[in-house]
């Protein structure tokens, strides 16, 4: 009976941690950025201005950061005073902003100065993206952001700020400024802080230190965020792509355990994604796809890529669902099978709006167009069989996880111009959309 009963514990609090865990998204594309939600619920198929809107909240700036959802509250960043509005570089502030997940009532709103001298608001990148592009993550107890040159910043779930800590000053090659979202591991705030550092950085998540650095040159032509791969021995991996490689990194001391071949291409702008302790990437406008079983040593390039290929991608992560890979480049969705590589299908998006091409009509990073120049940003994330993914103009569209492109609907959350650069969050049923003016949520609970 005592086994007994303590078996049953050990039964119950595996399944309250995963209630505690079901609902939250808590980084850049939800769980260890799958984009894929855990959730039981079912999530909106259909909405518009005057259907499943649930709510509409205007942000106090822009940006094109993804909201997280924690418990209760919404947490999303945004930028002000200098960029897309007439100003001054010392009027820069970044903003972590908290909402009733229930209402989108404002919480609390904190903004931090900027640390200059910074990016201007200039050039082919800056202007596409501004100055609030990465995620935030929780690990529960705490919000961390990654606010580049101004570095990494802690405050609880009440909006007290915990810690601040720089991660560098300088800027990527092409002066496209910095992307990448920081995420949880083991207690560590792991950042990708290329552009800023040429280095991955590990800090204390309680206190802000920094635990170890692992530099490259390689990576300041880095914008995608790292993921987590669970090996069969219990032993955690960080992984991310790099130009021309994926590497799987020792997240106690930040050092490379392996890395493989992977693209031609000398910058990474995709995130990796893992399924078990497989890790997939489509990247480059040449085309490169690859999946490769993480864990080993050096080189593995010859023992442990299971396959290659060339589709091109162009920002958008790759998404996993049912052993196949299903990604959104130039207006088309592509669908790989996740264990040969091998083409499934490619299918135009519907007719109902976005960019398409690169341009669109525009081009891109014409300073004043601040985010505006027509390339679609997002990634496509999914509840069950069921994919989501966001064109800049905000056209929706939401299609089966199939063999075959199966649309079932093209939905618009506004008629107003606004652009939607962010990948949407899902948590417990409902939808969370954010543009560079308003937070949306979806919902059929009303």
């Amino acid at each position: 009976m005592q086994y007994a009963s303590k078996w049953l514990w050990v039964v119950l609090s595996l399944v309250l941690t995963a209630d505690a865990e079901a609902g939250n998204w808590p980084r850049f594309r939800g769980p260890n950025g799958t984009g894929v939600s855990l959730d039981a619920e079912p999530t909106p198929t259909h909405w518009s201005p005057t259907e499943n809107l649930k709510w509409k909240t205007p942000l106090p700036g822009e940006g094109v950061s993804c909201p997280i959802v924690v418990g209760d509250r919404v947490f999303v960043t945004t930028y002000s005073g200098y960029g897309f509005e007439p100003g001054e570089l010392a009027d820069l502030k970044r903003h972590l902003v908290c909402l009733d997940r229930a209402t989108g009532a404002i919480l609390w709103d904190e903004s931090i100065d900027a640390v200059l001298p910074e990016d201007p608001y200039s050039g082919m990148g800056v202007p596409s993206h501004g100055y609030a592009s990465h995620t935030p993550v929780s690990d529960g107890e705490r919000v961390y952001v990654f606010f580049g040159k101004s570095g990494v910043l802690a405050f609880d779930l009440e909006g007290r700020r915990l810690w601040q800590h720089a991660v560098g000053s300088d800027s990527d090659p092409r002066g496209w400024g910095s992307a990448s979202s920081p995420i949880v591991v083991d207690g560590l705030v792991v950042v990708t802080a290329g552009p800023e550092s040429r280095a991955i950085l590990g800090l204390d998540a309680a206190t802000g230190n920094e635990l170890w650095s692992a530099p490259a040159d390689s990576l300041g032509n880095v914008w995608g965020t790292p993921s987590v791969a669970d090996l069969p021995d219990g032993e955690l991996e960080i992984v991310i792509g790099a130009p021309y490689e994926i590497w799987g990194l020792n997240p106690k001391t930040g050092k490379v355990r392996w890395y493989c071949e992977a693209t031609g291409e000398d910058s990474f702008n995709t995130s990796v994604v893992v399924h078990n302790d497989v890790v997939y990437a489509v990247e480059g406008r040449g085309g490169a796809s690859i999946a490769v079983k993480a864990g080993g040593r050096g080189d593995v390039t010859k023992s442990q890529v299971l396959w290659t290929g060339r589709e091109a991608n162009r920002f958008g992560t790759p998404l996993y669902v049912n052993d196949r890979l299903y990604f959104v480049a130039n207006g088309a969705v592509t669908c790989l099978n996740g264990t040969t590589g091998e083409k499934v299908f490619q299918a135009r998006l519907p007719a109902g709006g976005g960019s398409g091409a690169d341009n669109g009509g525009q081009e891109r990073g014409r300073g004043r167009f601040g985010g505006r120049g027509g390339s679609d940003y997002s990634s496509p994330v999914a509840a069950g069989d069921t994919i989501y993914y966001v064109m800049s103009n905000g056209t929706a569209h939401v299609f089966q996880a199939a063999d075959a492109f199966e649309s079932i609907a093209v939905n618009q959350v506004t008629t107003d111009n606004e652009v939607f650069s962010a990948t949407p969050a899902i948590s417990s049923g409902e939808l969370f959309l954010r543009s560079n003016k308003h937070l949306y949520c979806i919902s059929t609970a009303q």
